[in-house]
């Protein structure tokens, strides 16, 4: 359902605080245990969501999707052995912090708030986010025509807190963003948008063509309201040697085609213009998703 209704100026406010709050609650990495200590104990403790199509998700008990795919050849790749466990998202990236596991091999965006507490291997995918309408709405056909309009994100997300950045995009035509409507989820927002309570969507690059795949003869996506954007595996700061051990496995699916193989499969494209190296401070992120 939607949680909240504001205007352009608290939106603004919100994501930010929000996204402050809800990792200044997330504890300091003590018990991150080092490569090292992974390979004298004999294996990796690896954190996969259960339910963000097609990252991963589960169908009829069996995991399936992009990562699934990935900690397959994670588990061929590694020396040691993998425990991968399926969860809900939520705390998922607060047990990486504190140690229960290793890292999280899911579909987790890169932001500034995450960049105070993880690292981040090298992009998987890209995660630009796109604006969706219906497909039968004739009143927007581009950036411009979003003037004014309802938009529907979800809560707390990465989506809400880039949103200034398509603010900007309609100020330069005169326009301005609308009102802000959150949801808990994305599916509640897409009911909406089809039911007519709200103008447009804004989600990632990838969960939008994977939207489309799937109802294409309801919804239409538009063009990008935001810079690039990333996501990759965060492994909490300070452990370096972690960090470098997936870096070098994400080269390798890279320089294998295995990388490229498995984003057609899933994604439906391949992103062969990713950044190569881990992602460690917010002002590597600003250039790289051109917010400077």
């Amino acid at each position: 359902m939607a949680i909240s209704f504001f205007s352009t100026s608290v939106a603004r406010h919100f994501a930010v605080g929000i996204g402050l709050l809800a990792f200044s609650l997330i504890p300091v990495p003590v018990d991150a245990a080092s490569l090292k200590e992974i390979q004298a104990r004999g294996y990796m403790t690896v954190a996969t969501e259960d339910d963000y199509a097609p990252f991963e998700f589960v169908e009829a008990g069996q995991p399936k999707g992009f990562h699934h795919d990935v900690v397959a050849e994670l588990k061929k790749y590694a020396k040691f052995e993998i425990r991968q466990e399926i969860l809900p998202w939520t705390g998922l990236l607060a047990a990486v912090s504190t140690g229960k596991y290793d890292t999280a091999i899911t579909g987790s965006i890169v932001s500034q708030e995450r960049l105070n507490v993880f690292n981040f291997v090298a992009p998987v995918a890209g995660g630009a986010h796109y604006y969706i309408k219906r497909a039968n709405d004739d009143r927007i056909k581009s950036v411009k025509d979003l003037n004014g309009l309802t938009v529907g994100v979800q809560a707390g997300s990465v989506l809400l807190s880039r949103l200034p950045e398509l603010d900007a995009m309609l100020k330069k035509t005169g326009g301005k963003l609308g009102k802000v409507v959150e949801y808990t989820s994305y599916p509640e927002a897409y009911k909406d948008l089809e039911n007519r309570r709200i103008d447009y969507v804004v989600n990632s690059i990838i969960n939008t063509q994977s939207l489309i795949k799937e109802r294409g003869n309801v919804f239409t996506m538009g063009e990008p309201v935001s810079g690039p954007g990333f996501h990759a595996w965060p492994v909490p700061r300070g452990n370096d040697d972690l960090l470098n051990y997936l870096n070098e496995f994400v080269a390798h699916l890279r320089s294998s085609g295995k990388l490229a193989e498995l984003q057609t499969k899933w994604f439906g494209t391949a992103f062969p213009d990713l950044p190569k190296e881990p992602i460690k401070s917010f002002a590597q992120y600003k250039k790289l998703a051109g917010l400077e």
